[in-house]
């Protein structure tokens, strides 16, 4: 079985989470933990059939997971594992620049040696 590509995956977590509205029942859920549409268009000003369609999308990208529950409602809840993923992704570019950074830093801190030189 091929290994689930990385990047197709970081792809998909930052294009779900580009959409205010998927960030705010993703906090929603983390907050309050699983609920149904139904119950997070109580909390959000929207309607649960657009709720139902960002959930979709949050879904597909991993990002919550759907759970049966009590007269045939959908629970769904938040799954980390994509967002860990794409944090790893983060903090690896962060680090490429954190190291670029720290060289220039050095480079703007050291004294010139040459006295009335002019910065560049």
């Amino acid at each position: 079985m091929p290994r689930p590509d990385p990047e197709a995956g970081a792809e998909a977590v930052f294009a779900a989470l580009a959409e205010p509205t998927r960030r705010s029942i993703l906090a929603a859920l983390a907050a309050r933990g699983p609920a149904t549409a139904t119950g997070l268009a109580q909390l959000l000003p929207i309607s649960r059939q657009a709720i139902t369609r960002h959930l979709g999308l949050l879904a597909a990208a991993g990002l919550v997971l759907a759970a049966p529950g009590e007269r045939r409602r959908i629970r769904y809840r938040v799954n980390a594992a994509p967002m860990a993923m794409a944090r790893s992704y983060l903090a690896a570019l962060a680090q490429d620049w954190d190291s670029k950074l720290a060289r220039l830093q050095r480079v703007l801190d050291a004294p010139d040696p040459r006295p009335g030189a002019p910065i560049i």
